[in-house]
């Protein structure tokens, strides 16, 4: 409990730190919001003008004030207001997290339900030809851009099937299960190839140094099978890297997979934080960007947390 405190008291200084680097980032890019949505046209406004569109959009301040009144408002649970949708930044934000989260949790599953058992397979049969096409295929996988796999997706299910995949919609999980499941399984399996690629790769490298060890060899002196030796005693503690992976992959699937959002056309947390720095919509632009630092954090503790439940004889206390 006293490390959970210890966590979540960080939490507030690392979030002020991604604020300030974001405040920043964003008003590097050349340009503004009145540049943004009026094109060429801008260099036709007035003086006056510009100077009222200026304090519409908050811009006409000093930027040390700027920053003092957005994060006084993000104290206050009020990110801004979106210039793009003209609404609160969380609602926007809160409107599009459930395809992300979704996406982002099948690729898990995708990736977790393939990567282990090869992981495990190459393992138990190292050096043979098996672990040597295991190994090659991960590889692939993990050498292969997700932008590559996606439009190769694409291209196989209408040329071949003369089927195209879903694109631009999404249906809420709740609402229909099959339709949305059906919407984002290719974007999915997207992500989780690459990432199935390096959870064989991690399992595998985890597997033959926990199998190494000597409980294991005591295990199956006393008779234990090698179902039982594999999947019971030694897998449990080899799966800590894993999830060691998992966690930070997850956080990065949580900020929004852009790439294959984009390809897909989903409107979701990647691809809205994407429009929103084309746009220069400086309150969407922060406040998603500290909402994904947010997830990404939550994420990270619960891995911590996991670890004593894989292994007992990790002490949160002893850290």
């Amino acid at each position: 409990m006293n490390y959970v405190v210890q966590r979540l008291i960080t939490f507030p200084l690392i979030l002020l730190g991604v604020s300030i680097l974001v405040f920043g980032a964003i008003r590097m890019v050349p340009g503004d919001a009145i540049t943004a949505m009026l094109g060429t046209e801008a260099g036709l406004l007035t003086p006056d003008q510009r100077a009222a569109l200026a304090n519409y959009f908050g811009i006409d301040q000093p930027v040390w004030s700027q920053y003092l009144r957005w994060i006084g408002g993000v104290f206050q649970g009020d990110l801004g207001i979106s210039t793009i949708y003209g609404k609160p930044v969380m609602t926007v934000i809160l409107e599009r997290f459930p395809l992300t989260l979704q996406l982002a949790l099948m690729s898990m599953v995708i990736a977790m339900s393939i990567g282990i058992p090869l992981g495990v397979l190459a393992a138990t049969r190292n050096e043979r030809p098996s672990d040597l096409g295991i190994r090659m295929l991960a590889m692939l996988g993990q050498s292969t851009p997700s932008f590559v796999v996606g439009v190769l997706i694409i291209f196989v299910l209408s040329v071949f099937f003369g089927f195209v995949p879903a694109m631009g919609t999404f249906t809420p999980l709740l609402q229909d299960p099959l339709a949305s499941i059906g919407q984002l399984i290719f974007p999915a399996i997207t992500l989780g190839f690459a990432f199935a690629a390096s959870v064989t790769r991690i399992a595998r490298s985890s597997m033959l140094d926990v199998l190494s060890d000597d409980y294991i060899r005591t295990a199956r002196s006393k008779g234990a099978s090698p179902r039982s030796v594999v999947w019971r005693h030694a897998l449990p503690n080899a799966l800590i890297p894993v999830v060691t992976l998992a966690g930070v992959e997850f956080g990065y699937l949580l900020g929004g997979a852009v790439i294959v959002e984009q390809i897909f056309a989903l409107p979701g947390v990647g691809r809205l934080t994407l429009d929103a720095i084309t746009q220069r919509d400086y309150a969407l632009v922060q406040g998603s960007v500290l909402f994904i630092a947010f997830n990404f954090l939550v994420v990270n503790l619960l891995v911590d947390l996991a670890y004593v439940a894989l292994d007992p004889r990790i002490r949160i206390g002893n850290r």
